[in-house]
């Protein structure tokens, strides 16, 4: 007997075959740009499957937009894949760093890119598209002060990286590690998508929102470490794994996060419903990604 009921199964079907179509609209999208950006997107490790993923989650999270919904949501997406590579990968020094992270802050706060500058150019192609809309007029300053809040985030992890260069056992303390998670970029995507799409309309409605993203991106963080431990010890980067804790522990930290995203979701449920689902299936998607793979391809 099937699991399903004929009529059933190919309702689902039909619906994961419509969502799949977004993925693939997206995925073309972010083909463009990457051609567009040749130098800032190395292959490997973003190779095709990488862009497949990324259009793949933004359409499962949010499967009631349309593709020029998603768009800001992939580009932003594929920004931070770029901007993670230039500070953790190609930055030589702490100097370095600090100025890729300066040029984008003035970027994002209206500034003409450099010519030569092409994680600038990218990052203003968002951030036009964005000020187009009325909304980023009210809105513009809190997408600036996530895009910092994430930059800096990244710094902090660059610093540590080299002080462990310099001393294996200089590590940050698991706690402060977790507490930086803003450099995993996911409340910075999800911020430009809501202002894209128009889902938020006061400061106040999107500040709310960034609460609860800040939770759910702590748990993507947890989950992301699980499944990219042998890569990050490969790649020298740091890993809560790394840090006085097992896998027991760390699966124990996502399920009781998991508890304390779920209440601040059900709140969200009486102002936002659409928003909170939005950051209840990014949870539930990225949680079952991760059980097989991560978005990087091999380095």
């Amino acid at each position: 007997m099937p699991p399903h009921p004929p009529a059933s199964a190919f309702a689902q079907a039909a619906e994961q075959g419509r969502v799949c179509s977004l993925a693939a609209k997206g995925q073309r999208d972010l083909q463009e740009r990457v051609a567009t950006y040749r130098s800032l997107f190395p292959d490997p490790p973003v190779d095709a499957a990488m862009l497949s993923a990324l259009a793949l989650s933004t359409a499962f999270i949010a499967p009631w937009c349309s593709a020029a919904d998603l768009r800001t949501a992939n580009r932003a997406s594929l920004w931070v894949t770029a901007e993670d590579w230039q500070i953790d990968s190609v930055a030589a020094s702490m100097e370095a760093a600090t100025a890729i992270a300066e040029a984008c802050r003035s970027v994002a706060a209206g500034a003409e890119p450099a010519s030569d500058d092409l994680l600038g150019r990218f990052l203003a192609d968002i951030r036009d598209d964005l000020a187009a809309l009325p909304a980023f007029r009210r809105l513009g300053q809190l997408w600036q002060d996530e895009l910092q809040r994430m930059l800096d985030a990244e710094l902090r992890e660059w610093q540590w990286r080299a002080a462990r260069e310099a001393d294996p056992a200089d590590l940050p303390a698991a706690d402060d590690y977790l507490a930086n998670a803003a450099g995993y970029g996911a409340t910075w995507v999800n911020v430009s998508h809501w202002i894209a799409t128009g889902a938020v309309d006061t400061e106040a409605q999107l500040t709310e929102l960034v609460t609860a993203s800040k939770a759910v991106e702590q748990v993507l963080r947890l989950v992301n470490d699980l499944a990219s431990y042998d890569r990050d010890v490969k790649a020298g980067d740091l890993n809560i794994l790394m840090l006085g804790v097992d896998r027991h522990e760390v699966r124990q930290q996502v399920t009781d996060r998991l508890d304390q995203c779920e209440k601040l979701l059900h709140s969200l449920e009486r102002t936002c419903p659409q928003e909170a689902a939005y950051l209840r299936r990014e949870l539930g998607f990225t949680t079952g990604f991760y059980h097989g793979t991560d978005f990087w391809g091999p380095r």
